[in-house]
């Protein structure tokens, strides 16, 4: 089973307005509504590829509810744990210019902890457990890290899309994906990654760290892949992008919906990137349709 682990989720509240103003009355012309957080993403999108997942992580209240309830209807398994607080409400106010307003999170206590660690234990070798997001100010800071020893001990994979010192932390442990940006890439190494050369030359560093795979997402420029044998680059297809919420989560997602079908990791790669690029074209999540129709448009190439 692949696991993802979302410790601070949210509903995303989405408002399109025309032309903000700042200390004036705006009127939204469009609204969503979707669960957020980075895991969540990931177990819906892998959803939509017909892979299954369980989500993991800490709800509650009225909105946590609406987050099971809009999981279930997407038949994406969850095994959350109620805080008996109110999951936390991200606005996203797009105009001119995309504006977010995040809701703090909840605080978790210690005996929250423990049970999702012990839920963690029961884990075997042949799950996966994808940590996605940020850690909130109620855990330790190393919460990832506990999370990845009991992984390492049990043989159980690890995927990290986090960042700052949530990924500073995790490097030198066992894992099977690592999905940084590079500009998360750069920070780790105190290094600007300004082109697909650098971002294989540092991405290479992770993988002899311990990292299995490596993906560094470079925006409109493109990807690039790197394990121990490949260093590969994939441009990304043109279109217009409508939302940069989720393009990430999705790449990853995509890349391990392809493992799971026993994709080679060339393919695996290619499908992660179209996954990225049809949510960056969507308003929500890509549907697999979407991912179908971009995957010839993406051309993968060795970094020499």
């Amino acid at each position: 089973m692949i696991y993802t682990c979302t410790l601070n989720p949210s509903i995303d509240y989405i408002m399109n307005v025309e032309e903000f103003e700042a200390g004036g009355l705006n009127r939204s012309n469009q609204t969503f509504y979707y669960p957020g957080g980075k895991g969540i993403n990931v177990s819906r999108v892998m959803a939509r590829l017909e892979v299954t997942t369980e989500a993991l992580g800490y709800i509650g209240g009225f909105t946590g509810a609406f987050i099971k309830e809009s999981l279930e209807k997407e038949s994406v398994s969850h095994g959350f744990i109620d805080t008996s607080q109110n999951t936390r409400v991200n606005v996203k106010l797009k105009s001119d210019e995309e504006t977010e307003i995040n809701g703090p999170g909840p605080e978790i206590s210690a005996k929250l902890q423990e049970e999702l660690l012990m839920k963690i234990r029961t884990f075997t070798e042949k799950d996966t457990l994808v940590l996605a997001g940020s850690v909130p100010s109620s855990l330790p800071n190393d919460f990832y890290v506990t999370m990845t020893e009991i992984c390492a001990k049990n043989k159980i994979k690890v995927v990290a899309d986090t960042s700052g010192k949530a990924l500073e932390q995790l490097i030198g442990h066992p894992l099977y994906l690592l999905k940084p940006n590079h500009h998360e890439l750069g920070e780790l190494f105190g290094v600007t990654v300004d082109s697909k050369e650098k971002a294989a030359e540092y991405g290479q560093k992770l993988i002899d760290k311990n990292v299995e795979h490596v993906i560094v997402s470079m925006g409109g420029e493109g990807a690039v892949y790197i394990n121990k044998d490949q260093k590969l680059f994939a441009n990304v297809p043109q279109g217009k992008v409508r939302n940069s919420v989720g393009a990430g989560d999705s790449v990853v997602a995509g890349f391990l919906s392809a493992m799971a079908k026993e994709e080679t990791t060339e393919g695996a790669f290619r499908y992660g990137v179209a996954s990225g690029s049809a949510t960056a074209f969507q308003d929500d999540l890509c549907q697999q349709e979407d991912v179908q129709a971009l995957l010839e448009q993406i051309s993968i190439s060795e970094i020499k």
